[in-house]
């Protein structure tokens, strides 16, 4: 028996193909209403906006692992200075158990003036050293305990942000099925073709000209959230592609890219700069002439087209 999911799907399809032949086109041909396009464009923003979320929690995971790594190496050399400072006091204590304390009237009967000064400075040696080892123990003690309890904090909190992942994961996957299905009704199919780049890629020197390359390339290849090609792209992951390939690393996050980058204004945009739009929640490639170069959304291919999609609200060039 079909999901219940499936057959609400299959009913907004319907019953959105039955409206577009009503306005006085077959289903096949009809241009979608303007209502339609606006929801189709909700979708997408509000696909891409989850979908960024999703890399955003991607690289705090990866951080996340990185530092329990750190932690678990530095946890082995931690434990053996911890073991060492420990046999050192127990010595301490069964030396001090079997001989006893030296008391002031032991000392002062023990021979003439010299050898008195003698011993106490011999016994202050000892308390000094003792006191060291002690001051050791108890500081490595509390190293070790201190990097336990925060691997130990580490690994719950990388255990809590798999389980945000996959939920994040299964919501994008029911957005998707739904922008799908609002495609297919407007525009008779889920995803468009839009072909690759044939004209001429321009010559532009230096990493900047290896970043714009890469990018034109890329035209014509399907999105794909969480994707950094080569067969498919987001749009943070098309411009930490690009960048890449021209040996700079950028975070697969368009919020984390704006931060990453330094802010310029449109007068000063050059081709391989980072234009942001939606508050960040979305990026494009500038590569000269008003044009970018952008993986828009779900349903769509890598495009090159002009920079007025949206009103940008910054700038940014790779560091």
């Amino acid at each position: 028996m079909p999901h219940p999911r499936t057959r609400l799907r299959a009913l907004v399809v319907a019953l959105t193909a039955f409206a577009i032949t009503l306005s006085g086109a077959s289903a096949a041909h009809a241009a979608p209403s303007a209502e339609l396009k606006k929801k189709i464009k909700a979708a997408e923003e509000k696909l891409e906006d989850v979908a960024e979320s999703y890399n955003k929690m991607r690289l705090e995971l990866k951080e996340t692992k990185a530092e329990s790594k750190q932690l678990e190496s530095s946890l082995k050399p931690t434990e053996i200075a911890l073991a060492a400072a420990t046999a050192k006091v127990e010595t301490i204590a069964t030396t001090t158990y079997m001989q006893g304390r030296p008391g002031g009237m032991t000392v002062l009967v023990a021979g003439d003036q010299g050898s008195l000064l003698e011993r106490l400075t011999f016994l202050e040696q000892i308390s000094r050293t003792n006191q060291q080892n002690i001051d050791t123990y108890t500081e490595t003690t509390q190293t070790f305990a201190e990097r336990k309890a925060a691997l130990k904090t580490t690994q719950a909190k990388q255990t809590a942000q798999v389980k945000e992942l996959a939920k994040r994961k299964d919501k994008i996957e029911g957005d998707l099925d739904d922008l799908y299905d609002m495609r297919e009704a407007a525009y008779g199919s889920a995803t468009e073709d839009s072909g690759s780049y044939t004209g001429k890629i321009p010559s532009i020197a230096g990493s900047a000209g290896t970043a714009v390359t890469y990018a034109f390339n890329a035209i014509g290849k399907p999105y794909g959230y969480g994707d950094d090609g080569p067969s498919s792209y987001d749009c943070s992951g098309l411009t930490s592609a690009a960048w890449a390939a021209a040996g700079k690393s950028l975070p697969h996050n368009a919020a984390a890219q704006y931060s990453a980058t330094a802010r310029i204004s449109k007068a000063d945009l050059k081709p391989g700069d980072l234009i942001f739009y939606r508050s960040n929640g979305h990026v494009a490639l500038y590569v000269g002439d008003g044009k970018i170069i952008d993986a828009p959304s779900a349903g769509r291919d890598v495009l090159y087209r002009g920079m007025n999609i949206m009103t940008p609200n910054g700038y940014g060039r790779v560091k």
